[in-house]
């Protein structure tokens, strides 16, 4: 605001110089014609006087020039006859003042080599003056007082200067008042970003609700664009930090899933070594251990094997997952999806013979670049998923289908549905339609977690649609550039 100010006072000085110097000029150029018609005037007064001070033998003094002539008052008229001394006098309203020698000498010198001049009297302030000479060699000298053009010039002054300060002040409160009404946006853009900042945002479920007003983020103006920033930038934080908050959930989820699974197995592992080594200890040590002993122990490893292979796959898949999320893991080949699926309808058909399968895939083959073993993993556990959790005599369908330039696999059950709770949790890792984990009711829950990241991997799409009695999984994958 200083900076504004400044500028403008140094232009109204400009101006007011300007302006001062073009009246003063005008003025002097006024009084300079005035004082050219007033010196041949008053030449021609001394010229007339002349005569009359030969006859009475005196000397031609300025006051015997003016004697009986209208003379307006501030004229200075002095005249030095040849050979003879000089006076003057200026005329005042009670009268005339006479010129003192220091006067007269002041003329003398601006005069010296000018015909015109301004001088300063002491006694009588500033006068333009004139020199003229008469034809009997009187010099005459003429002035017009320069008070007046003072005046006007000082009133000048005085009036620009008040208008100036009185410009600038209003100048000055109206520059405040303007920025403090543009600076309003920002500094409600500072009130939020200070509240949000003083949040704590590095640690559980946050939801960040401040937002710069909406009649302070005006998007046609520069300074409201800033606040329609803060708001769309609030607004990504909010959603990073909601999906931050899921992740967290989801990973806590994760573990505690992840932790269950491997208990039970080693809980499985450890009750029947232990139950093995009884048995055994119960036996005398020099005799060989009894058949019943033998049919217990033998019944005890192979649960225990069973479970250290139930262990085994849970790690393999986790680990899948975790060389998926990398980008590894994948080895790229040409597939061909009409066999793949013939295939896995076939390896899936002996699992569920009281289901109904269906096959519905063109007689050309359906080609794309991807890994054939992974792929065959997808159709396996989208088959297995819904073999698991459909009743017996449902009718499961596999149909395969070129739709533009990508390859669509269906995997299609008249079953019970998906419950609505769970659908959107449905590729998530340990999810599982059934709560209580029990082991008829299915896998691990990594499945179709490991059916997304295979799919995501080939650069496609999976997802699921589901009603009571028709519930579809549908997996587009893009097809090989030579299809």
């Amino acid at each position: 605001m200083a900076a504004v100010i400044g500028f403008v006072s140094l232009i109204l000085v400009i101006v007011a110089i300007i302006t001062s110097a073009t009246l003063g000029k005008t003025l002097e150029d006024r009084l300079q014609e005035q004082l050219a018609g007033y010196s041949a005037v008053a030449a021609r007064w001394v010229t007339d006087a002349e005569p009359v001070t030969a006859v009475t033998g005196t000397t031609l003094t300025a006051e015997q020039a003016l004697a009986g002539k209208r003379v307006p008052a501030g004229l200075l008229l002095a005249v030095q006859p040849a050979a003879q001394a000089a006076s003057g006098v200026i005329v005042t309203a009670s009268g005339g003042q006479a010129l003192t020698d220091r006067d007269l000498f002041d003329l003398k010198e601006a005069l010296r080599g000018a015909g015109t001049a301004t001088v300063s009297l002491r006694t009588a302030g500033s006068y333009l003056v004139s020199i003229a000479q008469t034809e009997s060699g009187t010099v005459v000298v003429t002035g017009l007082s320069r008070a007046e053009i003072q005046r006007t010039l000082g009133a000048l002054f005085t009036v620009i200067a008040l208008a100036t300060l009185g410009g600038l002040l209003l100048l000055a409160l109206t520059t405040a008042l303007t920025i403090s009404m543009g600076l309003r946006p920002l500094r409600a853009v500072a009130a939020t970003a200070t509240r949000v900042a003083g949040r704590p945002l590095d640690r559980g479920e946050v939801s960040i609700t401040e937002r710069v007003p909406d009649y302070e983020a005006d998007p046609r103006t520069e300074v409201g664009r800033v606040g329609v920033a803060l708001n769309t930038l609030l607004d990504h934080v909010d959603s990073s930090l909601a999906a931050r908050q899921r992740n967290e959930e989801r990973m806590r989820r994760f573990v505690a899933d992840a932790s269950h699974e491997l208990r039970t197995p080693l809980a499985s592992i450890r009750g029947y070594s232990e139950l093995s080594l009884r048995a055994l200890r119960q036996d005398d040590a020099t005799a060989p251990p009894s058949p019943q002993t033998m049919q217990d122990t033998t019944s005890a490893l192979e649960r225990i094997q069973a479970q250290s292979l139930r262990m085994t796959r849970l790690v393999e898949d986790l680990l899948l997952l975790a060389r998926l999320d990398e980008g590894r893991e994948l080895l790229r080949s040409e597939v061909d999806l009409t066999q793949l699926a013939v295939e896995a309808l076939t390896d899936a058909q002996p699992t569920a013979p009281e289901h109904v399968w269906e096959l519905d895939v063109p007689g050309d083959p359906v080609l794309l670049s991807g890994d054939a073993g992974r792929l065959h993993q997808v159709l396996a556990n989208l088959l297995a998923n819904a073999r698991t959790h459909t009743p017996t005599g449902t009718t499961i369908t596999l149909s395969l289908a070129v739709e533009g330039g990508d390859a669509v696999l269906r995997v299609h059950d008249d079953g019970p549905g998906i419950d609505p709770d769970v659908r959107d949790e449905m590729f998530a890792r340990f999810a599982r339609g059934d709560a209580s984990r029990a082991r008829r009711t299915g896998g691990t829950g990594l499945g179709l977690a490991i059916a997304k990241a295979i799919v995501e991997g080939h650069g496609g799409t999976i997802e699921v649609a589901s009603t009571p009695g028709d519930t579809t999984f549908t997996v587009r994958l893009p097809l090989a550039s030579t299809q």
